[in-house]
Order: C-alpha cells, then structure tokens, then sequence
C-alpha cells in the first residue's frame, strides 16, 4: 500500500515561495515532487512505509521552520 500526502506551504509571495523551493530542492531531489504556483509551495510525499512519511514530513517542517526564520532575518 501506497501513502501518499501533500503539504501546501503559503508565503506572502511568489519570491519567498521560490526561494523555499529553491533551498529546499537539494534535500528533496528524487524523494518529493514539489512545486510553486502564486505564493504557495505544494510538497507531495509517496511512499509505501507510514514511518517514512511520516519522517520526511517530520523533516520537511523543521527545514520549512529554518527557511521561515531565515527569510523574516533578511
């Protein structure tokens, strides 16, 4: 059995939504499609063991948490 989740991430603009992208891209090269349309990040997870999505959402939030700090400092 397959689980699947999405994550929708929404920024005050399509700039910071593709910085995100962008930065977080590396990490999630062959593990999680992901794209940006206006100011929203869509982050789709697949796989067939729970605890691995679970991790990689897991994952993805504390990276997302970093990006958020990170741009409000700039």
């Amino acid at each position: 059995m397959n689980v699947k989740t999405r994550m929708v991430f929404t920024y005050k603009s399509k700039q910071l939504a593709e910085i995100a992208y962008n930065s977080l891209y590396p990490d999630n090269e062959n593990h999680i499609e992901s794209f940006v349309e206006d100011n929203r990040l869509t982050c789709i997870i697949e796989n067939e063991n729970i605890g691995s999505v679970l991790n990689t959402i897991e994952d993805l939030i504390q990276c997302e948490k970093v990006i958020e700090v990170t741009s409000e400092i700039i």
